[in-house]
């Protein structure tokens, strides 16, 4: 092999090791805020949608400057890496398109502009299902986040049924999944290798099981009915706070005050492990912008932003573990944003994040020395916890390159039994 072939091949080596890469979301830096992308089906974090059907992306650049913004879409298989499906195979259209739908802020402290972008448009549609990436860049073709979404088919039906612990150990924390695919009208050949399934809790997809495999075949149904393999922790209720009307406090915020721009003192929050479940209802970790301070009621050019001021008691049992706040708002990521800090004065922990008016779920969690991650070290787990779990179906029909998402079932854990 001559230097011109081994550079050719080491260049298509690292080619191919570039696309095969999971596509992790990536999360924006700070002058985006209020990423929502979202369809209209209820109790979605993120879009799960049937082909053909709508969905919308909004965000906010603080700078105000009216910058260009553009995206593109990346297919991907089961796993979230590339599918080897061309761009004219899996788009109809084209994509690298600028965002065209944005408008300033109006009669706001804090400035910004606000982004919209729905889908399919003109320029692009989908051809098939599966795994989506959404990316959106600037005018360099710089990455400046990215979010996942999901198109799928109802060729099969996932029938749930939310289940307690049968194991001793975690019988009062967790919750487990029995569920069964049906397919009376569709031929799946060679389940045990080509059907694969994803189950999310709350939509989180930090919070996911895959790789389980059918325990039984009967008929035109695969029936799972695990015990450990599908179980999670039921975790608490998100705690909440709501800032319709920002110059207001009430059950969640303590006080406002206007220094340069608003902020909210929340009430400070207590470690709920060990404590008896209350039922609180929540909204599983989601947001949704909102206001009334507005004259046209149009929260997304008229919310305001506010400093959201978290805190939560400190004790010894923390340690020197890194505790965040945790939620949608951010889409879970642990930065330093939200990493709260010890006032010695106060023997509390403490956090200051600029979010914009709303009603917002959150919650604390912790962070070992290890680098582990505890989700309910300090909100407590429980059986009774409503959550709502979302199971997704992919297919790699013979003879095709890529899996398709040929169903989805979602069931909420009101209701459990034993």
């Amino acid at each position: 092999m001559n230097k011109q072939q081994l550079f050719s091949f080491l260049f298509l080596l690292c080619l191919h090791m570039g696309f095969a890469q999971v596509q992790e979301e990536i999360n924006p830096p700070q002058n985006i805020k209020s990423v929502v992308f979202k369809s209209d089906n209820e109790g979605d974090q993120f879009p799960i949608v049937r082909r053909g059907e709508r969905f919308t992306l909004t965000f906010d650049d603080l700078y105000a400057d009216e910058k260009d913004y553009y995206y593109s879409i990346v297919h991907c298989d089961y796993d979230w890496r590339p599918s080897k499906l061309l761009k004219s195979q899996y788009l109809d259209g084209v994509d690298n398109q600028r965002i065209i739908t944005y408008e300033n802020s109006l009669t706001t402290i804090q400035p910004y502009t606000n982004y919209t972008l729905t889908l399919p448009n003109q320029q692009t549609n989908f051809r098939v299902t599966g795994n989506y990436v959404l990316r959106v860049t600037d005018n360099a073709g710089e990455i400046i986040f990215s979010r996942r979404f999901v198109i799928f088919r109802d060729a099969v039906t996932v029938g749930i049924t939310p289940k307690t612990s049968r194991d001793f150990k975690d019988i009062g924390e967790n919750q487990r999944l029995q569920f069964v695919i049906s397919s009376p009208d569709y031929e799946l050949v060679n389940p045990q290798q080509e059907v694969k399934i994803a189950i999310l809790q709350n939509s989180n997809f930090n919070r996911m099981i895959t790789g389980i495999k059918p325990q039984f075949i009967s008929g035109q149904q695969l029936i799972y009915k695990y015990n450990e393999q599908t179980s999670f922790e039921g975790g608490n209720e998100y705690f909440w706070f709501d800032t319709k009307e920002i110059r207001v406090s009430n059950n969640s915020v303590a006080r406002v005050d206007l220094t340069n721009r608003y902020n909210h003192y929340l009430f400070t929050n207590e470690i709920r492990k060990g404590q008896p479940y209350t039922y609180n209802p929540d909204i599983n970790g989601d947001f949704f912008v909102r206001t009334i301070d507005g004259t046209n009621q149009n929260s997304n050019r008229e919310a305001d932003y506010s400093f959201i001021r978290f805190s939560l008691e400190y004790n010894n049992t923390l340690g020197l573990d890194k505790i965040y706040v945790y939620g949608k708002f951010n889409n879970y990521a642990l930065t330093d944003e939200n990493l709260l800090k010890l006032d010695d004065k106060s023997k509390t922990l403490k956090t200051a994040i600029l979010l914009k008016q709303g009603f917002y779920n959150y919650k604390f969690v912790k962070v070992k020395e290890d680098g582990s991650i505890d989700l309910n070290f300090i909100s407590g787990s429980h059986w009774e916890t409503e959550n709502n779990y979302t199971i997704l179906v992919y297919y790699r029909e013979f003879g095709e390159i890529y899996d398709s998402v040929i169903g989805v079932g979602s069931a909420s854990s009101v209701g459990i039994s034993n």
